[in-house]
């Protein structure tokens, strides 16, 4: 981690900051807002665990995609802004604190989004982190004119964005569905018809290391929420067997999906060629399903344990696919975005798609989160013992 210059409490003019800097690692203040970010991640996750312990699997999935998608997007802006623009002085801080502050209203938002369809906190928890994101696009306008054309463009899509979903909230009931769908299509716009004028100099190294750190938050946050319902589930019923093997092929899942993801250095893709400039969207917008598929696969094992000790209304192969589907998500996605590039032989590939078909199909197994862990183990295997 980057130490923080003691000279930070200077107003410092926002240039964009060299992409070949060396030694540059996320700040403390970046890991702060990751930690906040992921109050918001914790609520999610604890609100789609409940969504499937009634049953509500379709329902709970949509209303968890669109939350997360907010908590997400949120964060990946920030970091990407972060990564050209980042003066660490007194204004800056204060902005970021700022943005700090909606992220946790956001998260005090979620369990009325989820259980009442109110989107209102949450909505205004988004608006503060993101119009604090534009009063930094426009800090950095003043202050580089060789990418004002950008930077402007940034802060221009974001605010109007702001107002779009401040209607969204005053459109009656039946057309916000629809309007949903419009903003999210505007939002993950904005950066591409901003960045088409001018590129912004984020740092690759950073930008992996800020993905990295993520990941593991959101891995830990899984393995939190799996723990405590696997442990409360032993409390109610001591000993089953059922539940060994739950627990055993939870911490499976867990060790395969973060050797999967870290199976390669992600800095590579992202050095500053013009291939990597075309891969950085994908690979960028890509990690909502990694981000995602790993916080909903902590509410899927916690909702199986309920399954096991609770009898809930589910049946047990939809049970299973509350583990299963999440897992075989992020197999994939990790390997389009994250292991695929670096993959030059069909037998390097193939095992991806067979492993992912496999998982899907161990929902239908009686112990499906085992065998879904003994399946990523096993393509951990395949992967790593080729290169040895």
């Amino acid at each position: 981690m980057q130490a923080d210059d003691p000279g930070a409490g200077r107003r410092r003019t926002m240039v964009g900051r060299s992409p070949d800097e060396p030694h540059r690692t996320a700040t403390s203040l970046e890991l702060f807002s990751d930690l906040c970010f992921v109050v918001a991640v914790a609520q999610a996750s604890a609100s789609l665990h409940g969504a499937l312990t009634e049953g509500d699997h379709l329902g709970g999935a949509l209303r968890f995609a669109l939350v997360f998608f907010t908590i997400w997007w949120a964060w990946m802006n920030f970091t990407w802004f972060a990564s050209a623009y980042d003066p660490d002085d007194v204004p800056y801080r204060l902005t970021v604190l700022v943005q700090i502050t909606g992220s946790l209203i956001l998260a005090a938002g979620v369990r009325r989004a989820f259980e009442d369809g109110d989107l209102l906190i949450i909505t205004l928890g988004y608006i503060v982190l993101r119009t604090a994101l534009a009063a930094l696009w426009l800090r950095a306008a003043l202050s580089d004119p060789a990418r004002r054309r950008t930077t402007l463009r940034f802060a221009i899509g974001v605010m109007v964005c702001q107002l779009g979903w401040v209607g969204l909230l005053l459109a009656p009931e039946p057309v916000r569905p629809a309007g949903i769908v419009v903003m999210i299509v505007a939002e993950v716009s904005v950066p591409v018809w901003a960045q088409s004028a001018g590129m912004t100099p984020w740092h690759p190294r950073h930008i992996a290391e800020r993905y990295e750190l993520f990941t593991l938050i959101v891995l830990g946050e899984s393995v939190a929420a799996a723990t405590v319902a696997v442990r409360s589930a032993f409390d109610r019923h001591h000993g089953t067997g059922s539940l060994y093997a739950l627990a055993a092929g939870g911490l499976l899942l867990a060790f395969a999906m973060w050797w999967l993801y870290f199976a390669r250095p992600a800095h590579t893709l992202l050095a500053t060629t013009h291939q990597a400039h075309r891969r950085r969207f994908p690979w960028a917008y890509g990690h909502y399903l990694v981000f995602a598929s790993a916080t909903a696969e902590g509410a899927g094992l916690a909702a199986y344990a309920d399954h096991l000790t609770r009898h809930t209304g589910a049946s047990p192969a939809a049970a299973g696919a509350a583990v299963t589907v999440p897992a075989a998500v992020f197999l994939i996605t990790v390997w389009v975005v994250h292991l695929r590039p670096h993959q030059r032989s069909l037998a390097e590939r193939i095992p991806f798609p067979v492993a992912a078909v496999g998982v899907l199909a161990a929902a239908w197994s009686p112990a499906p989160a085992l065998l879904t862990g003994v399946l990523m183990a096993a393509l951990v295997a395949v992967v790593t013992v080729p290169r040895r």
